[in-house]
């Protein structure tokens, strides 16, 4: 028998789900506010009219397309190499008897506290000859201290035994992490994965640092460039004032053509991403 739930009880439930309901409304209402806005050509509060015209002008030419496959390829690239890079260096510090382990691990550490900044960070990238190419966009940021730190943790709390049977079967260290470590940490790389795709999809300054040519632009730069293009237009161009496409929609548009793509990606991660969340954040 069902035993009954006391009034304090339900009150409190009752109060955590209007809570989370109106935090739930408070966090999608400025992306629907975007949404709604971008197919709209009034500037006004709540729109009365439907358009498709802010999106027919972030598609008039082939450049965004070409920029969109840019940010895809520099994504998937991006993400999948520093998994690899992030992984690999990851299980060996969280052996503990690795030789000069320590050392390694606060150079890490001190990344998170202190960096090179721009300008020097600037003048490597133009020595090693990777200016105007991809590998600018994605070399500099493979690795993250942070996370190769808490994923350092979570191999560092899988069970000794499953890499002693490994080991016992004639699997050696690349074996037992190929085998062993990496499938039992799906949750934690989906994670990481998640943070890696968002930053390398973000990526915005470093592109204008290190990219001229417009053709290897990234989707970030050059919606700001047709943003700017855009408003001068409407400002100075008669041609483009009577097509009466706001600049607020075209900013709208905006954010729908850059937020949609990586938002996608989270569902096919989200039941890694709780648990993943909370890997390695036990033990140091």
């Amino acid at each position: 028998m069902l035993k009954e739930r006391s009034w304090p009880s339900l009150l409190f439930d009752s109060a955590n789900l209007v809570f989370l309901i109106a935090a739930a409304c408070v966090s999608v209402f400025p992306f629907l506010f975007v949404l709604v806005h971008s197919f709209s050509l009034q500037g006004s509060l709540v729109p009365s009219s439907f358009s498709l015209e802010a999106y027919r002008y972030l598609f008039s030419t082939p450049t965004l397309v070409r920029s969109l496959l840019v940010s895809i390829g520099v994504t998937v690239c991006g993400t999948a190499f520093s998994l690899a890079l992030t992984s690999l260096t990851a299980y060996p510090l969280s052996k503990k008897n690795l030789d000069g382990r320590r050392g390694m691990l606060f150079a890490a550490l001190f990344t998170i506290l202190f960096s090179g900044g721009m300008i020097p960070t600037y003048f490597v990238v133009k020595g090693l000859g990777m200016i105007d190419s991809y590998s600018a966009l994605i070399l500099p940021a493979a690795v993250n201290a942070f996370h190769l730190i808490v994923m350092k943790n979570f191999f560092q709390q899988l069970p000794e035994g499953l890499e002693e049977s490994a080991k016992i079967d004639g699997c050696n260290d690349f074996r037992s992490f190929m085998s062993v470590a990496l499938p039992l940490s799906a949750p934690s790389l989906a994670t990481f994965a998640l943070f890696y795709a968002v930053h390398y999809w973000n990526e915005y300054v470093d592109a204008i640092l290190y990219i001229n040519s417009m053709e290897k632009w990234p989707v970030q730069v050059l919606l700001r460039k047709m943003i700017i293009i855009a408003g001068s237009s409407i400002g100075d161009s008669s041609d483009f004032a009577q097509e009466l496409i706001p600049p607020q929609s075209i900013r709208m548009a905006v954010i729908v053509v850059s937020t949609i793509p990586i938002m996608l990606v989270y569902p096919f991660l989200q039941k890694h991403f709780a648990k993943g969340m909370l890997l390695g954040s036990v033990k140091g």
